[in-house]
Order: structure tokens, then C-alpha cells, then sequence
């Protein structure tokens, strides 16, 4: 069984901005399936990009707070609903690369997860077509396909977790702006984190 089958339908040059079409792709979750972003057309879809051995990483899952959001996320009351894809770029030989769908399982396991999939892109076509520079780096796609989000998962650029009840919440507050038909507030915000290791 191929370990991964991924194809790009749109590169990109430069970051992608709230109105513009999200790049579509098909990578291997952590249960060796096929998982492409067409799937999900007419609902709402996050995208978090993820190294677990980061330590803005570890800020949010320790503190279980991207667990919270993630739950919260796929929970909200939004007549669309939304699906939650935590996507690896690590490549092979850097921190946090996951090898195979089996180590993917073991990690949505041991990080309690609440993803809807952990999807392995290891050559890093996906991360560099969105522009994902840091762990985490978190988007929101439209039902129509097009980003409305990018940047950050909150407010407070501290690795520390203390700082996580003080921060505004990007994505739930974008997703309330969704739910509330109102014009996302903070649209695009700077990511923060490690670097992604392509």
C-alpha cells in the first residue's frame, strides 16, 4: 500500500489572503486512508499544522486547549458543521516527522486528539501551497472552498500555558463570527510557533 498519495490541484507563490480559493490536496491519514479537502465541499474546515516536539505546540495540547478548541470547533452550531485537520509537514530526519499511518495513530492517541484526521505530508507539498510557516499555523476554509482565516491560533505569542486563559481565541472567535453571519473579526493574524521543518 503506497504510504502516501498526495497531488496538488493549486500551487501558490505567495501567502494565501481570506477570499482567495483554498489549495485542494489529498493526503494519507493516520488510518492509511485517502483524505482529500474536495470531500468536505459545503462545510467548514480548519487546517492545523503540527510538530509534536514543539514547544508552542506542547503550550497548546499540555494545557489541552487545542483538544478544547478542537471539540468546541467541531461542536459549534453552525448549519454547515466543521471538520478539524491537524496536518503533519515534518520531513524525514527533522523534529516531530511521523513515519507511517501507524505512528500517526499511536499520536492522535497520545496527544487525545480530537481531530477529525491527522494527515502525514512529509515532502511538505501541502504546508508550502497554504505558506504554513510555524507550529501551529492554523487556517479556516469556507464551504465554497475559499480561506477565511490564516494566522494564529490566539493571541499570546508566549510559549508559556498560563497565558492561554488570558488569550482571545482566534478560531472559536471566528467561528462564532460564522455562526453569527457576521464578518470575521480577525481574519488574518500573524502566526507564531516553530518553523515548520520542511
Amino acid at each position: 500500500m503506497k504510504f502516501l498519495l498526495m497531488s496538488l490541484l493549486i500551487s501558490s507563490t505567495f501567502a494565501i489572503l481570506p477570499g482567495e480559493k483554498a489549495p485542494g490536496f489529498k493526503l494519507t491519514n493516520h488510518e492509511g486512508n485517502e483524505v482529500s479537502l474536495d470531500q468536505f465541499k459545503g462545510k467548514y474546515v480548519v487546517l492545523e499544522w503540527y510538530n509534536e516536539g514543539c514547544p508552542f505546540v506542547r503550550k497548546h495540547y499540555d494545557a489541552n486547549n487545542m483538544q478544547s478548541t478542537q471539540d468546541k470547533a467541531k461542536n459549534e452550531n453552525i448549519k454547515e458543521s466543521v471538520v478539524w485537520l491537524t496536518i503533519n509537514s515534518s520531513a524525514k530526519g527533522k523534529q516531530g516527522h511521523i513515519a507511517n499511518p501507524k505512528e500517526a495513530f499511536k499520536t492522535i492517541k497520545k496527544e487525545n486528539m480530537l481531530a477529525s484526521h491527522l494527515l502525514l505530508d512529509p515532502n511538505g507539498s501541502v504546508g508550502r501551497a497554504y505558506e504554513a510557516k510555524t507550529t501551529p499555523h492554523m487556517y479556516i476554509i469556507n464551504p465554497k472552498g475559499q480561506l477565511v482565516y490564516n494566522g494564529a491560533i490566539d493571541s499570546n505569542s508566549s510559549p508559556n500555558p498560563a497565558v492561554i486563559k488570558s488569550s482571545k481565541n482566534y478560531i472559536l472567535e471566528a467561528l462564532s463570527d460564522i455562526k453569527a453571519s457576521r464578518e470575521i473579526a480577525s481574519a488574518k493574524t500573524k502566526p507564531y510557533g516553530c518553523s515548520v521543518k520542511y
